[in-house]
């Protein structure tokens, strides 16, 4: 005979019950909301697509016409629409361990960028890192070493005299045709800086990576290219409109848009930045000199992504025959692992170029600038030549 269960009993069960409904139910609306709200968004759908080959859409065209599998090569692997949705929905992929990690562990997600070149010793432990200090930090002036300030001036002098300009031949006349600018504006330099060991505090309003980009501008002019600088201190700009440090590419846009806007003749647009790697990654020795090594930075979320892959390509080339070293390599960039955009849909022919990292000295700097601007000379003129021949 069945012994009948006691209210206390009944009691306990009930309210177990209850707190499991809620919770339940909180889960399952939670699951939904998340679910619908990547589904709809048009970022999910581009990531989707993204990531399908054009030879798959071919396959979903076939399913009605089979007219369209003339088109399919027989050696094509298909495209596994069943792994696709389930890697897109738990923004994974199962053929990339990274993904795994990536939402947990901080700072992860700066490997997701892609290596398109390696230079020398480049991989995935070395990429270029991408510091994001607070607007205070960036605003506090930090103290020049009026010893080291000394050096650079002597830096700059014996750089300046040593450099001698090829005569000139062609120039591109009253055209500029070059832009040169800085997102990054008030990234500087360890042996200048006193007193800081920080690396979120090396940054400065003068003495700064705006310093190599002049430097870039004048070489580039000493080879006939006309070309435009763009100082503006950017994180004056971002503390006039209350904005933090993520916003420094918007800041930079509305320059290169002007600019662009005000000289149709700008085809080629350079932002201009340093590493925060240390020293070791960023330097090398080439005919007894030292350089501060460069890094090209390819945005994979835009409209002129393949032409500016390809200008980089094409200019990490010519830098590594006259220079072999000097180059760290390319590497492309899309949301998960930065800004993905970077300007770079406003014009083709536009680039991150990283010059040097944290702990390089201005003569370095520059003789790397001298370097950059004699191949960015090369590839104008040589592209010049090429489409002012008569087509046949």
């Amino acid at each position: 005979m069945r012994r009948p269960s006691s209210p206390k009993n009944t009691t306990a069960f009930f309210y177990s019950f209850l707190i499991m409904l809620v919770v339940s139910v909180f889960i399952l609306n939670m699951i939904i909301a998340i679910l619908f709200k990547k589904f709809l968004v048009s970022e999910y759908l581009r990531d989707l697509t993204w990531k399908v080959e054009s030879i798959s859409f071919m396959y979903i065209l076939e399913m009605e016409n089979h007219y369209f599998s003339q088109g399919i090569e027989n050696n094509v692997k298909k495209l596994n629409f069943s792994k696709l949705l389930l890697e897109n929905t738990i923004n994974l992929s199962l053929n990339d361990p990274r993904s795994f990690v990536r939402n947990v562990l901080p700072g992860f997600s700066s490997f997701d960028s892609k290596i398109i070149v390696a230079g020398e010793g480049t991989d995935y432990t070395n990429l270029p890192i991408e510091s994001s200090p607070p607007i205070e930090v960036l605003l506090k002036e930090r103290e020049i070493s009026e010893q080291n300030l000394k050096k650079l001036e002597e830096e700059i002098k014996q750089t300046e005299n040593t450099v001698k300009p090829p005569p000139l031949k062609k120039n591109t006349g009253n055209r500029k045709v070059m832009f040169i600018y800085h997102s990054h504006s008030r990234e500087s330099f360890l042996p200048y800086l006193k007193g800081t060991s920080n690396e979120k505090t090396y940054h400065h309003s003068k003495i700064n990576i705006t310093m190599v980009g002049k430097r870039l501008g004048e070489a580039l002019k000493n080879r006939g290219i006309g070309v435009e600088v763009d100082t503006t201190d950017i994180v004056a700009m971002l503390n006039r409109r209350n904005l933090d440090y993520s916003s420094s590419y918007e800041m930079s846009r509305e320059i290169v848009a002007s600019a662009k806007n005000s000289n149709r003749d700008l085809s080629y647009f350079l932002d201009i930045h340093r590493d925060s790697q240390p020293r070791k990654i960023t330097t090398v020795t080439i005919n007894g000199k030292p350089y501060a090594r460069l890094f090209f930075i390819v945005g994979k979320e835009n409209k002129n992504y393949e032409k500016n892959l390809a200008f980089a390509q094409k200019i990490n080339t010519e830098i590594e025959k006259s220079y072999p070293g000097l180059s760290r390599g390319i590497i492309e960039k899309d949301n998960h692992s930065g800004n993905g955009v970077y300007n770079q849909d406003l014009s083709p022919n536009s680039v991150i170029i990283e010059i040097g990292g944290i702990e390089n000295t201005m003569d370095e700097l520059y003789r790397t600038a001298d370097a950059l601007a004699e191949v960015l000379s090369q590839y104008y003129w040589n592209a010049a030549e090429v489409s002012n021949t008569p087509k046949k």
